[in-house]
């Protein structure tokens, strides 16, 4: 129970392949498995990865899954138009993420028991469902009470984006901590780790969103409007942006932070990981919208988000495979550079595929439509199919079960 599993470990949507120790559980490891085909690396999935059954190998498989899903996404899109989608389609799918990083993450494809014990492509399946199941719950509670009972709103949406961004803290910075440290039902833990991110999401929200910018703009509705200290895009650009700096020490495996093992336990871990993450985030948000002076909505839509998109291609989709004969900190810098390269040629594809998907749409002041559209393609249905494709259905019919 408190001793150290030395090795590589592995958190679900995200791989991490040092020496490190998890931090999810009542204080216990997570349990490893080695492919038998490496040394010393972590295997992409609970299952075997390169069994005789497989169809294709990595990063062959993690390409054409990607491929695939990119296919089906866009497809999905072009069925809508430009203000359903990036409205009531984009809210909707949302509001499954942070379920899906809860059966994901917090519970890594074991539970609910009832749909995890069963085999491929039934257990993706009833995996889906349960997130689908979650969502049917928070879709009208948000859209009665941040929404107020009104269409897609600015407000509303923006409440949905940032709720993903907590969810992530709570699930893979803070490991699900404390209530995974006190309640022995995982499910249940997981299921008070979601409302807690959604009430801590509605606190901030509280105290720092105000869409008085947009005041008189047909969108804007005062009553929903919560006052806060700040601009809202600039707030939620700096959570995305501080988003992508956890991604980045993902890439590292944790690194330097593994370097001192007394950082990796909770809560110490999560204190500090959120303190240097916020930090650097703060940097980046500086230097591109204040030194380079960018707008806020196209530093979003550049930096950021293709980074975070690269970054589930790179050590989701294609399992951490690129870059296995390599150790820390090289490796983490060459995953690193990878995503970004990955991510921002994918943005500037499906930037190109617009016209085509939606239609012709508007770049910048005063609605952002071309921004909108790309964010919300990405992490808004793109990014959850994938992680619907590699961590729940393991990546069938492409891999067998």
């Amino acid at each position: 129970t408190n001793g150290e599993i030395r090795g590589s470990r592995r958190i679900p949507f995200l791989l991490l392949t040092q020496q490190t120790e998890s931090w999810i559980g009542r204080g216990r490891f997570v349990h490893i498995r080695r492919s038998p085909s490496t040394r010393a690396q972590a295997t992409p999935t609970s299952r075997q990865v390169f069994s005789a059954n497989d169809l294709m190998k990595q990063p062959l498989l993690g390409i054409v899954a990607t491929v695939l899903i990119i296919t089906i996404s866009l497809a999905l899109i072009s069925l809508f138009s430009f203000e359903t989608f990036s409205g009531w389609l984009s809210f909707g799918l949302m509001c499954l993420i942070p379920a899906q990083i809860a059966v994901a993450v917090l519970w890594q494809g074991k539970h609910p028991a009832w749909a995890a014990n069963n085999r491929q492509p039934l257990r993706g399946i009833l995996l889906i469902v349960v997130t689908a199941l979650i969502g049917a719950v928070v879709v009208p509670v948000l859209h009665r009470t941040v929404g107020g009972g009104l269409g897609p709103s600015p407000m509303l949406v923006q409440f949905t984006v940032v709720s993903v961004v907590v969810m992530f803290w709570c699930a893979i910075m803070w490991g699900g901590w404390p209530f995974n440290a006190v309640l022995k039902n995982p499910v249940a833990a997981g299921l008070v780790t979601i409302v807690f991110s959604y009430a801590i999401n509605a606190l901030l929200f509280r105290v720092l969103f105000s869409y008085e910018f947009m005041s008189g703009a047909p969108v804007y509705v005062a009553s929903l409007d919560p006052h806060g200290l700040f601009p809202a895009w600039n707030v939620l650009v700096f959570y995305v942006t501080s988003l992508s700096i956890m991604f980045l020490f993902l890439h590292f495996d944790l690194w330097p932070l593994t370097t001192s093992p007394g950082l990796m336990r909770q809560p110490t871990l999560g204190l500090v990981w959120t303190a240097v993450v916020l930090a650097l985030g703060a940097i980046l948000y500086l230097v591109g919208t204040r030194i380079l002076q960018m707008d806020v909505v196209q530093f979003l839509v550049r930096v950021p988000i293709p980074f975070i998109f690269g970054t589930i291609v790179v050590l989701n989709m294609l399992q951490n495979s690129l870059f296995g004969s390599l150790t820390q900190p090289a490796k983490g810098l060459a995953n690193a550079i990878s995503a970004a390269v990955v991510g921002t040629g994918l943005a500037m594809l499906y930037t190109r595929l617009a016209g085509v998907v939606t239609g012709t749409l508007g770049s910048g002041l005063p609605s952002y439509e071309s921004e909108l559209w790309l964010a919300s393609a990405l992490l808004s249905v793109t990014f959850p199919f994938l992680i619907y494709h590699a961590e729940f259905l393991g990546f069938w019919p492409l891999k067998s079960d």
